[in-house]
């Protein structure tokens, strides 16, 4: 059971089918050491065939930071001279805050509450909902530091962020809040701090109400789709339906059409489908 595991940096806890991954370094800001990447890309692994994990939250322990990013002297200072664990780290960096993340085959959330920064960004990019704390702080400071968002942060910026405003705030490194990232897009919805987890839970149990086949499928769906030319996606979307019949344990398809033609218990826009979930 991954929630059993003992990890140094992070820290994992499951109920009701919500699984929270935290970044455990709340006094340094939650900042990502080479031990967080290696525990993360080893803990995502586990997670994603985790019978208890329905839904994952993605935040960082305490009450003031999601991540302030990459840990400048562990991660970068430290292994200078050693090219192979550099290496190694790099990899481990990139596999869980966007490989393993972005295909993560359950729901994903973002809880950021309170400092977002550089690498961070990656993160909560790959999650498939954000939702932030009013007064959480984001900010692509990298050009104060005469560097520029490297690793793939400048991609998932210019993918989750209105053109415009990906290039102010990583040209002037100036920082913005929930309130400005909600306004922007970056995130879902923003919510004062008091409220956030409340929130978050609630999501997530609307969430664990849809059918865990088509969730993974639309997920997978939505990303692949965004590259894609009209033919291209016709084509994908037509053979990603028909996998998702085959592979749909709760033959939710023939669910939902018995609930809105036959029992008249289901009004799109008004109720939501009734789950009937697989026998164990």
């Amino acid at each position: 059971m991954p929630v059993g595991k003992k990890f140094e940096a992070i820290h994992v806890e499951n109920e009701g089918g919500i699984t929270w991954l935290m970044i455990n370094r709340p006094d340094k800001r939650n900042a990502m050491s080479p031990q967080v990447h290696l525990e993360m890309d080893e803990v995502l692994d586990d997670l994603a065939v985790d019978p208890a994990t329905e839904v994952l939250v993605l935040t960082g322990a305490g009450n003031q930071a999601f991540s302030a990013g990459q840990d400048i002297k562990l991660y970068f200072r430290a292994n200078a001279g050693n090219a192979a664990a550099r290496h190694k780290l790099r990899r481990a960096s990139n596999n869980w805050r966007w490989q393993k993340l972005s295909t993560f085959p359950k729901p994903t959330i973002a809880m950021i509450n309170g400092y977002c920064f550089g690498g961070a960004f990656t993160q909560a990019s790959a999650c498939d909902i954000a939702l932030a704390a009013d007064d959480a702080m984001f900010g692509l400071s990298e050009i104060n530091w005469g560097i520029l968002p490297g690793g793939i942060v400048s991609w998932n910026v210019a993918q989750t962020m209105n053109y415009r405003d990906a290039m102010y705030y990583a040209m002037t490194g100036d920082s913005f809040d929930g309130k400005q990232a909600k306004q922007m897009g970056f995130v879902n919805f923003s919510y004062p701090k008091d409220r956030l987890r409340e929130e978050t839970i609630k999501l997530a149990k609307k969430l664990m109400e849809k059918s865990p086949a088509a969730m993974r499928y639309t997920k997978e769906a939505i990303r692949a789709v965004r590259f894609m030319n009209e033919p291209q996606a016709a084509d994908y979307l037509n053979a990603k339906s028909d996998a998702l019949r085959y592979n749909d344990k709760e033959s939710s398809r023939e669910e939902g059409m018995k609930q809105f033609l036959d029992e008249k218990s289901y009004r799109p826009g008004y109720g939501h489908f009734k789950r009937k979930r697989a026998s164990a």
